[in-house]
């Protein structure tokens, strides 16, 4: 089956830009632009280094309970956010918006645990953005290796 063109899916060229930033919101999910980017630019073929239900995207699906697959399927059909996002409401769990902002704020928030992760996330920040030593969440460390901060 021949990979849909570019245009018809609106895939940013992840070689040559950055994703949405994961804070951006669609429905009061963070991430899920991010997801769309990088899950058209795959379809697209113009990833780059990024990739498509990485386990940052997996937090959303997991909690969503919605298979990535499925979306996937849904975004090569070329669908606009507003109808990937009612394909989502009719997809998932039934979240409440009180779920939905609180995971997204805990999502936001999220920090390393533990000393490996700990030491992982400082060796990163260390190496992208080492003039930012206040930088303590994985979002924040992901906007200051995109040039967001």
């Amino acid at each position: 089956m021949a990979q849909p063109a570019a245009t018809h899916l609106n895939a940013p060229d992840l070689r040559k830009e950055f994703p949405r930033s994961p804070n951006e919101t669609l429905g009061g999910y963070v991430i899920l632009p991010r997801i769309i980017d990088k899950c058209r630019a795959v379809l697209a073929g113009t990833n780059g280094e990024y990739n498509y239900n990485c386990p940052l995207d997996q937090r959303f699906f997991n909690f969503a309970q919605v298979d990535a697959e499925a979306f996937k399927a849904q975004v090569a059909q070329g669908k606009d956010e507003a109808a990937l996002l009612e394909w989502i409401k009719g997809n998932s769990k039934g979240l409440s918006e009180d779920e939905i902002l609180v995971w997204s704020y805990q999502t936001r928030w999220d920090r390393p645990q533990g000393h490996d992760r700990i030491a992982y996330f400082e060796k990163l920040r260390l190496s992208a953005c080492p003039n930012h030593p206040r930088i303590e969440t994985w979002f924040q460390l992901l906007d200051a290796e995109e040039g967001r901060f």
